[in-house]
């Protein structure tokens, strides 16, 4: 592939780094999808090897961002209601408010949620928090399987030149 070629597949997983981040993207997939291209342009032993790894990492990474802050969710009694409520108040709070909107969106949909179900505000503020904070987590997973799944691209780029 030539350099101009690189640049253009870097900048698109740059651009599902920051999709991962603000969720106007669908970030873990352009990430995947400029290295799959790059693999199949390539088309050597490592580039196939690359796409195998990543394709490893990015799916653990799915995984473990759903599984892991869920467990934390359960072991602080958020209920399912209650995050179904976050995230349609985050959707909607994502056209009111452009980016920021999702976030507030989904806490005041928690909140009110577990309002509703607890009816005192101090358990609901916890549960609201616990909420927010797996959200958190499962960004930081995800962001953390592109990073590694860069990682392991350009050390990829640089076994193939």
């Amino acid at each position: 592939m030539s350099i101009a070629g690189i640049v253009l597949v870097g900048l698109a997983i740059a651009i599902g780094l920051v999709g991962i981040i603000v969720p106007l993207l669908p970030g873990t997939l352009l990430v995947y999808a400029a290295i799959a291209v790059w693999a199949s342009v390539e088309h050597t032993l490592v580039a196939w090897a690359v796409l195998g790894v990543v394709t490893a990492v990015l799916g653990a990474s799915l995984l473990i961002k759903y599984l892991w802050p869920a467990r934390r969710m359960r072991a602080a009694e958020v209920g399912r209601w209650s995050l179904a409520a976050g995230a349609v108040l985050g959707v909607i709070g994502f056209f009111v408010i452009p980016v920021v909107g999702l976030l507030v969106g989904f806490v005041l949909g928690v909140y009110l949620a577990e309002l509703a179900a607890r009816r005192d505000q101090r358990r609901a503020w916890a549960a609201t928090v616990h909420a927010l904070k797996a959200a958190v987590l499962s960004v930081g997973v995800e962001l953390t399987g592109g990073l590694v799944a860069t990682a392991v691209w350009v050390a990829g780029v640089v076994l193939t030149q």
